[in-house]
């Protein structure tokens, strides 16, 4: 569970990194509305890095608040030099997960280096969390009060859809607990 958690948290933060400078991009020449170019000038594929789900991890609906594109370009910069000091955090990361893997497999069974090895990955991945909470405080200062407004307005809207969704799934997790098993 710990390794899904710091693979996940991991993971994360790289998307932060690259999905932030993809939504800051302009619009593809001659694409539909909406399509970006990311920094390489290659698209991606949907979700992936580079691709045009990929910066939804800092929580801000970018395509949707109409950015200049001096927003676009003050955007892109400043994630391109957090990318530079993201790299120091994701390497902390892996090695954390690293030594936690090491630590829980070695033998004879050693508690108090997996404790530290533990402590040390949480470490990390708190970092994590506070640097991606960074870039979004510096993004939305990028934008205009109108923008901020909206884009409040829109993480109301996801919040909204996402507790629906999980309340839809746990009425379902409910519904087959209380099925009567199955007879033979």
């Amino acid at each position: 569970m710990n390794r899904f958690r710091s693979l996940t948290a991991g993971v994360l933060v790289a998307g932060v990194f690259a999905g932030a400078v993809v939504f800051a991009q302009a619009p593809a020449p001659g694409g539909p509305a909406g399509a970006t170019v990311p920094a390489s000038g290659r698209g991606g594929r949907a979700g992936a890095p580079g691709g045009p789900r990929a910066g939804r991890d800092l929580g801000l609906a970018l395509r949707q608040l109409n950015l200049s594109d001096t927003q676009r370009q003050q955007i892109r910069d400043l994630v391109q030099r957090r990318l530079q000091e993201g790299k120091d955090v994701q390497q902390r990361l892996r090695t954390a997960q690293d030594d936690l893997r090491t630590a829980t497999e070695a033998l004879p069974m050693n508690e108090g280096a997996i404790r530290a090895a533990a402590q040390a990955l949480s470490l990390a991945e708190a970092d994590a969390a506070v640097q991606q909470a960074r870039i979004r405080g510096e993004v939305f200062a990028l934008l205009t009060p109108d923008q901020q407004a909206q884009a409040r307005t829109l993480q109301q809207e996801r919040d909204a859809r996402v507790s629906a969704r999980e309340n839809r799934q746990e009425q379902r997790r409910d519904r087959v607990a209380s099925r009567p098993p199955r007879q033979q």
